[in-house]
C-alpha cells in the first residue's frame, strides 16, 4: 500500500520590495500600489515590504518579522550604487532570515516599456527635431552612471529619437544641462522622461524644468510589476545568504 505524505509542502520564499523611502507621501502610497499589482500578478507569492530609510517597516524590521524563513530582496532601485552594493546586502546579512538579493531594477527593456507608456500619457509625439532627458537621481558610483547611461540607449531605439542622460544630484549633467546640449544640436522639442520609481523631491524638480513635456515617475505600472517577478525568479538561482 502506498502511503501518501500528507505533509506541508513549503511555499516560495518571501518577495521583499526594498524602497529607498521617501518624505513625499505620495511615494509609500505608490510602492504599496505596485505591490497589489505585483500580488495580483503572482497569486499565494508572500509579498512585504522595506525600507532602506525614512519610512517604515524599515528593512531590518520586516527581516526580523520573517523570522528564519527564507526572502528574495529586489530593490526598488534603478541602477547599482552604494545602496544596491552596500546598505541592502550589509542589512540581509544581519537578518536571521535566508535570504538572497536580486539586482536592481534597472537597465532592462521593460522599464523602457514604462517610460514610453508615461511619456505618452505626459503628451508624447515624435515630432521634428525632438528629444528626451532621461532624468535619473544620480551616483558617485561609475556602476550606477553605466547603467542610466544603458537605459537611455533602450529607450532611445524605443522612442527613435536621442536620449541623453541627466541626473538630480552627485553626477552630471544636470537635467538643465543636458536640455542646453540637446538645444545646442538644434532639437527643439525636449520632453523629461522621469526616470524614478516614485514621485518625490527629485522627481518633482527635474520635471520643472522640462521645457515642453515631463512623464510622470515610473509608479504602479504592470511592466514594473513584471520587471519585479522577473528579478525575484532570476535571484532564486544565486546562493542563499545565511542567516546571521
Amino acid at each position: 500500500m502506498t502511503v501518501t505524505d500528507l505533509s506541508p509542502r513549503p511555499g516560495p520564499p518571501a518577495l521583499v520590495l526594498v524602497a529607498h523611502g521617501s518624505r513625499d507621501p505620495r511615494a509609500l502610497s505608490t510602492v504599496r500600489a505596485l505591490m497589489d499589482r505585483v500580488r495580483a500578478l503572482r497569486p499565494g507569492l508572500p509579498v512585504r515590504l522595506g525600507h532602506i530609510e525614512l519610512n517604515e517597516p524599515l528593512l531590518p524590521d520586516t527581516l526580523a518579522a520573517l523570522g528564519h524563513a527564507e526572502a528574495v530582496l529586489v530593490p526598488l532601485l534603478l541602477s547599482r550604487g552604494y545602496h544596491v552594493k552596500q546598505d541592502i546586502p550589509e542589512m540581509a546579512a544581519a537578518a536571521t532570515a535566508r535570504t538572497r538579493v536580486a539586482a536592481p531594477l534597472g537597465p532592462h527593456p521593460l522599464l523602457a516599456d514604462t517610460l514610453h507608456a508615461r511619456l505618452l500619457e505626459a503628451g508624447w509625439r515624435p515630432r521634428p527635431a525632438s528629444a528626451v532627458v532621461l532624468a535619473a537621481a544620480g551616483s558617485r558610483d561609475p556602476d550606477a552612471a553605466a547603467d542610466t547611461h544603458r537605459m537611455a540607449q533602450l529607450l532611445a531605439g524605443r522612442l527613435g529619437v536621442p536620449v541623453l542622460p541627466a541626473y538630480a544630484s552627485a553626477a552630471a549633467p544636470t537635467v538643465q544641462e543636458a536640455i542646453t546640449a540637446l538645444r545646442a544640436k538644434g532639437r527643439r522639442h525636449i520632453a523629461v522622461a522621469s526616470y524614478f520609481t516614485a514621485p518625490g523631491r527629485f522627481a518633482t524638480e527635474c520635471a520643472a524644468n522640462a521645457p515642453w513635456i515631463a512623464s510622470a515617475p515610473l509608479g504602479a505600472h504592470d511592466a514594473m510589476a513584471e520587471l519585479i517577478l522577473h528579478r525575484y525568479e532570476r535571484a532564486l538561482g544565486t546562493p542563499v545568504t545565511a542567516a546571521a
